[in-house]
């Protein structure tokens, strides 16, 4: 009695073209698999039928396209420099946030650049003189024992108040020496600022660092005609003068400037913060009259702290970076 077939395809019924032994014959060497009886030594798995004829593995590129298995997120990173370690970079603060880097002094990548300050400044300027007072002190007096000794050279003691002996030999010589000295202690006092804002205690010897004599008496010489021409248009042009040259020394001591150069940046350094730099520099006049006041002693004290509170400014202004 015969049984009716199941539904579906049978084996060895219509070959399934994707299963192609299915029907053939599992006769020995007629390619079935696995072959009945012993398997024979080597070449195992036997010649045929495996792997089975078709798209395995599928053509073209492996992996196929699409990406398997599915990326999660960016995988793999993309193509880059990337600093050795931790590959792919860690998320989080990458790349850093823009910020003032590279500027003079400390605080890489600090975020906003520190506002000028004026009672910061002037305290500033109190507390590096107090802490420093002898060698301050002893620059001022040596400024006014230099003066004096020019003026005794070249001048002698005239209290008749004829002004006709500037005007030999001897004294526009005396005068020209005057002003180079007056030139060259103003470059020291800016010099022993300097190392005072950068966190140094400056010794007498400390002061007189500098090799750029000449840009320092050019400089000077440039802005004192400057000033004497704004002097004689109406007085306020040569206030204007002043005031946009005051840190030029700075330039050319700190940054080893060209008196042309310097002048320029002084113009822009203090132009770019004009309204806080004139009420400090009102401010430091100010304390400079109370100063002359007790027969010009007070200056022995206001001078250097104008001097110290002056470059912390330019300091401030010019590198954006906090001062120590």
């Amino acid at each position: 009695m015969s049984e009716n077939p199941p539904n579906g395809p049978q084996y060895g019924s219509t070959p399934d073209p994707d299963r192609p032994d299915l029907g053939k014959s599992s006769q020995p060497g007629e390619g079935g698999y696995p072959p009945p009886g012993n398997t024979p030594p080597g070449n195992y798995p036997p010649q045929g039928g495996y792997p089975p004829p078709g798209n395995y593995p599928p053509p073209g590129g492996y992996p196929p396209s699409g990406g398997y298995p599915p990326p999660s997120g960016n995988y793999p990173p993309p193509a880059g420099n990337y600093p050795p370690g931790n590959y792919p970079p860690p998320p989080g603060n990458y790349p850093p946030p823009p910020g003032n880097y590279g500027s003079h002094g400390s605080g890489f990548g600090g975020g906003l650049p520190p506002t000028l300050d004026i009672g910061g400044a002037i305290t500033f300027g109190w507390n590096k003189f107090k802490d420093n007072a002898g060698v301050w002190v002893g620059i001022v007096l040596i400024a006014a024992v230099l003066q004096l000794v020019i003026n005794l050279i070249f001048g002698g003691f005239d209290t008749s108040g004829d002004f006709s002996s500037n005007f030999n030999v001897l004294g526009i010589i005396g005068t020209l020496v005057g002003a180079i000295v007056t030139y060259l202690i103003q470059a020291a006092m800016v010099r022993g600022a300097l190392h005072e804002v950068d966190g140094t205690k400056p010794t007498i010897g400390s002061f007189f660092q500098f090799a750029n004599v000449a840009a320092i008496i050019i400089a000077s010489v440039l802005i004192g005609v400057m000033t004497t021409i704004g002097f004689v248009l109406l007085i306020i042009p040569g206030i204007i003068v002043v005031f946009l040259t005051w840190w030029t020394l700075q330039f050319v001591v700190d940054r080893n400037e060209d008196a042309i150069t310097a002048i320029k940046s002084s113009f822009r350094a203090i132009s770019s913060n004009a309204g806080q730099l004139f009420l400090l520099a009102l401010a430091l006049v100010g304390i400079n009259i109370l100063g002359a006041i007790p027969c010009g002693l007070g200056l022995l004290v206001t001078i250097p702290i104008t001097i110290i509170a002056s470059t912390y400014a330019y300091r401030i202004v010019t590198s954006g970076q906090p001062v120590a």
